[in-house]
């Protein structure tokens, strides 16, 4: 049987109720917060990343299972 495991993708506060985009899963640095995705990504690219990791922070009372 599998182990599940479990990742933290942030740990910094302020992320809530938005789009984040990482450098990749292994350099978990956020590049930008932001409501819209397409915006935070072309922040990303500004920043030089061409495939940024982008998912949303739910809020904290709030779990979603990918």
């Amino acid at each position: 049987m599998a182990r599940e495991r479990n990742q933290v993708l942030i740990t910094e506060e302020g992320h809530e109720g938005k789009y984040v985009p990482l450098r990749s899963m292994s350099d978990r640095t956020v590049l930008a917060s932001g409501d819209d995705p397409e915006t935070v990504m072309r922040e990303a690219r500004e920043q030089g990343v061409t495939n940024p990791v982008i998912f949303f922070v739910p809020s904290h009372d709030i779990a979603l299972v990918y």
